[in-house]
This record gives C-alpha cells, sequence and structure tokens, in this order.
C-alpha cells in the first residue's frame, strides 16, 4: 500500500480538507503504521519544551571548538603517519635502483639510451606497418563493403547528432 502521500499530510501538519480529511481518516482505521505516526506527531507538538541550563550555549561553544582543536590535531597526525609511512614505504623498495644507479651512473646512462633508442625505432616500425596496412587494405575491401561502412558511420554520426540536438534544446513553454 502507498502511504507516501497520507505520511505527508501528517508530517508537514498541512491543513486538509474535509474529502482529504475523510480519507486520511479511512486509510488510518486500517494501517497501524500512519496511526502510529499520528499519535508520535501528537505526542511531540504536545511535548513541553524546557529552556536549557543557563550557561549551555557557553558550553557548547567551548565543546565545539575544544572537539574541532582534536579533530585538526588527528587529522595532521594522520596526514604525518601517512606521509612519512609512504616515503619510507618508497625508500624501502626504490633502495635497490638507487644503489645500483648510484654506484655505476654509466650502466644507467647507457641503459636509458637504449629505451629511448627502443621507443623511437619501435614507434617508426609501427608507423610504417600502419601505413602499409592502410595502402593495401582498400584492395582488400570490396566497393559494396566501403559503401556499408561508410553509410553505417554517417547514420551513427546522424543518430548522435539528433541526440545531442534533443537533449541540449531548451523547453519552449508549457505544452497542454
Amino acid at each position: 500500500m502507498n502511504h507516501r502521500h497520507f505520511e505527508d499530510w501528517l508530517l508537514n501538519d498541512k491543513h486538509l480538507t474535509p474529502s482529504e480529511k475523510r480519507e486520511l481518516d479511512l486509510h488510518m482505521r486500517t494501517c497501524s503504521h500512519c496511526t502510529a505516526l499520528s499519535a508520535t506527531g501528537l505526542a511531540l507538538r504536545l511535548a513541553a519544551v524546557t529552556a536549557p541550563a543557563p550557561g549551555f550555549a557557553m558550553r557548547f561553544q567551548q565543546r565545539l571548538a575544544a572537539q574541532k582543536i582534536a579533530d585538526r590535531r588527528r587529522k595532521l597526525w594522520g596526514a604525518m603517519v601517512l606521509i612519512f609511512g609512504g616515503a619510507a614505504l618508497l625508500g624501502w623498495f626504490a633502495a635497490p635502483y638507487l644503489y645500483a644507479i648510484l654506484s655505476s651512473p654509466v650502466e644507467w646512462m647507457t641503459a636509458a639510451i637504449g629505451f629511448f633508442l627502443f621507443t623511437v625505432n619501435s614507434l617508426q616500425v609501427f608507423t610504417e606497418a600502419m601505413s602499409v596496412l592502410l595502402r593495401i587494405l582498400p584492395d582488400f575491401v570490396p566497393p559494396y563493403m566501403w559503401m556499408v561502412l561508410v553509410s553505417g558511420l554517417a547514420g551513427l554520426g546522424l543518430l548522435w547528432t539528433i541526440s545531442i540536438w534533443q537533449f541540449s534544446r531548451a523547453p519552449r513553454g508549457v505544452s497542454a
């Protein structure tokens, strides 16, 4: 059963019309949840409000300020532990590499230059292979397949354009 509008009526203290009052009364005869909610709301409205003890606001503000200081201190210590622990762990893992680099700089320089040359050479080989594939690909694909591929891509582009247009279009008034 949908209690949403009955709960809204009970919790918002909204002025109800006579037909809404009848509908709410009929519903509360069969629904224990809404009856309990109504009783709780009535008890809360009838409860006496007591004034806080003298100096409550000042004690609350002092306790809040002390809690903020403790939170800042705890966050600072946590950040320091995280930074120093991370640095120690990084040093632990990097120590063998640093030792190798510092013990023989010629070896790591030649390794770095070799890696650079390998990367450049690999990129040249890759671009050459791609240019060869792009030159021979049109001979392997029949013309009707090119037509299907191009029309499919054009259709996707058109679909994308229309969907963007639909989402970016501003509403123009209220439709009846």
